[in-house]
């Protein structure tokens, strides 16, 4: 819909008497009121006080919008219809996590525990008019009862066959203690029967002990987690007793790529890239046998010269080896816990703009956001594993448990 002419000379008279800061501010407005007032049109079916056949409903008057841009927040007027309901597509609310993230800036900000990073954000934002208390209590509220339903959901509607588990840790402010702390934020993944994936939980907690963890892995079987055949993550202490604990029947597969890093650490660096690739030529092959037999050779290959690395390989075997006894068009996504660490990466790029969280709520009210988005996302991709190979899953089991006692 095109300006008027008296809409057009009262834009251009204040232009011209407008300054600098001011010049791009009234301009966006008009722009962005102009956009709205021309989709109201079309979804309308009419322009104000036009009379025509295609009319599908009416207006029944304007109700403001307060519209936050890097000019500073402006006050936009949307149509209000007789029936139906009408919201410019350019103000489509935010996605969750945008939400979350904005929240917990305000709410460390009203709180007075920003940091530069934080005020640079609020300013890009362009909230100039700041955020009352009232208002981000009720924006946490609401995020908190979607983030707790999410996180609290049943899991008792598929078996997954396959978990990864892995921590990632932020900063909080601990109100008791009165200083900053790191936390462990705690994240299960799975991958259902039918091949799909899924979050399957998060939590927060001061370390990753066997406790803590065990309690989680106790949540998820309570909220119904069933059918779990392999539970892949590094070989942290507490995470592989709980495992053993709280997974019992479910074998366990030692990421490979944590393990490098660990054995790589017992040769001297001039050799590394030699051990690097005898190691990883482990993993080209596709017939179980093969693999346990390419294993024992670069095993006896490093025995003389690096006997610390030689020691290690045997004594995780059976832990480094457990993909082998699952279908091979499974083994490059269940070997490795890449697919969680590619997501923690995700939560890192966001908790990283808020940088100290100012409690423990705040902390998992964006990153149970971010697992959220995450998971609608994946509910509309395609599955993460063939459909096909997921039969093979139903074959009677030929493998035993991996002895978690040999994780170091």
């Amino acid at each position: 819909m095109a300006l008027d002419k008296s809409a057009l000379l009262e834009l251009t008279e204040a232009l011209s008497s407008a300054d600098g800061g001011q010049l791009m501010r009234k301009l966006l407005h008009t722009i962005l009121q102009a956009l709205i007032d021309a989709e109201a049109a079309e979804h309308i079916g009419a322009d104000p006080h036009e009379r025509t056949d295609a009319r599908r409903t009416y207006r029944n008057g304007t109700r403001d919008k307060t519209v936050s841009t890097t000019s500073g927040d402006l006050t936009v007027k949307i149509a209000k219809t007789r029936t139906g309901s009408f919201f410019p597509s350019l103000l489509t609310p935010r996605r969750r996590i945008d939400v979350a993230l904005h929240a917990v800036v305000m709410e460390a900000y009203v709180h007075g525990v920003s940091t530069r990073s934080v005020d640079d954000l609020v300013v890009a934002l362009g909230v100039d008019t700041g955020i009352s208390k009232s208002q981000v209590s009720r924006i946490c509220a609401e995020l908190d009862e979607r983030v707790s339903a999410f996180r609290h959901r049943t899991l008792g509607h598929i078996p997954f066959v396959y978990m990864y588990l892995d921590a990632t840790y932020v900063h909080v402010r601990d109100a008791d203690l009165g200083q900053v702390v790191s936390k462990a934020v705690v994240i299960a993944t799975g991958i259902s029967a039918e091949g799909h994936r899924e979050v399957l939980g998060v939590d927060i907690g001061d370390s990753e002990d066997e406790t803590f963890w065990s309690k989680f892995l106790l949540g998820l079987k309570t909220r119904g987690l069933t059918g779990v055949r392999l539970v892949i993550s590094d070989a942290h202490a507490g995470l592989t007793k709980a495992i053993r604990r709280q997974c019992q029947g479910a074998s366990w597969q030692r990421c490979r790529v944590h393990y490098a890093r660990n054995l790589l650490a017992l040769v001297p660096k001039a050799h590394q890239e030699m051990v690097s690739a005898a190691f990883r030529s482990i993993f080209a092959l596709t017939d179980p046998t093969e693999v346990e037999h390419r294993y024992d050779e670069v095993t006896d290959l490093l025995a003389d010269k690096f006997p610390k690395a030689a020691d290690s390989l045997r004594a995780t075997r059976a832990d480094v080896l457990a993909f082998t006894a699952f279908p091979p068009a499974h083994w490059r996504k269940t070997w490795s816990n890449n697919p969680l660490e590619r997501l923690n990466k995700e939560i890192k790029r966001r908790t990283n703009v808020v940088g100290i969280f100012p409690n423990e709520a705040a902390a998992i009210r964006l990153i149970g956001a971010v697992l959220a988005d995450q998971h609608d996302e994946w509910a509309v991709a395609r599955r993460y594993l063939p459909e096909g190979s997921m039969t093979a899953l139903t074959a009677p089991r030929d493998t035993e448990p991996a002895q978690l006692e040999s994780a170091s």
